[in-house]
């Protein structure tokens, strides 16, 4: 199926810190006002383990465990399916469940949570996060806000591990200057990426053989 993210380029959104600690609190209000009382909170990982914590905290509630599940990678990479790769190791047979994770996109990671979770015979589970995209096929019991116009959202937990991410997709049509590509993350993925910055990932990609530096250009290995 054709994703926004399968395009050459897109609009990306940068969250604070701040922000992000906000639309939580704001997200724990909406269930404390609807009186829904979770047994457990399960955190869908990796996005939802900051805000899953930072919603226990308002709930005043310690009952938090975690599922893992993959559906998108780094820079809006997206897998065929969502999958769970790290199962729950909690009983909850019975138990009033709360999921959390960060943002809705397609869905498709709260659909497999629900789908999965199910098979362990809670007595209810609701699902919740911190922005919800209104073009997810799922719909969260609760959200903080609602994104109406599609941006891919970059949280302040995975901000360089993104960045990373798009600097190799820019490198895909081939070797780069490091202004080449600040420019291009600006103008291709409305990202400003300052010059220390950039030197830190392309270190790091280098290090792991992720990238290539030749006559001060940058590139994937092989195509230089």
């Amino acid at each position: 199926m054709y994703h926004q993210a399968m395009q050459e380029s897109f609009p990306c959104e940068l969250i604070s810190w701040e922000r992000s600690y906000m639309l939580a609190k704001t997200l724990a209000g909406a269930i404390l006002a609807s009186g829904y009382r979770p047994d457990i909170v399960i955190a869908i990982g990796r996005g939802g383990y900051v805000p899953a914590r930072v919603v226990c905290d308002f709930l005043l509630h310690d009952m938090l465990t975690s599922i893992k599940i993959e559906h998108w990678g780094v820079a809006a990479e997206k897998k065929p399916e969502a999958s769970v790769v790290f199962p729950l190791s909690a009983d909850v047979a019975g138990a009033r469940l709360l999921v959390v994770d960060d943002v809705t996109d397609t869905g498709g990671t709260l659909t497999a949570a629900d789908d999965y979770l199910a098979g362990f015979d809670p007595a209810e589970i609701r699902t919740a996060v911190l922005q919800h995209k209104t073009c997810s096929a799922f719909v969260p019991d609760y959200y903080a806000e609602t994104i109406a116009e599609w941006r891919w959202i970059i949280y302040p937990w995975a901000v360089y591990e993104d960045l990373c991410g798009f600097m190799l997709r820019v490198l895909r049509s081939g070797p780069r200057s490091r202004a080449e590509i600040r420019a291009e993350l600006y103008d291709r993925f409305s990202l400003p990426v300052g010059e220390e910055d950039l030197s830190a990932m392309a270190a790091d990609l280098a290090r792991r053989g992720m990238v290539e530096r030749r006559d001060g250009m940058y590139g994937l290995p092989g195509t230089g």
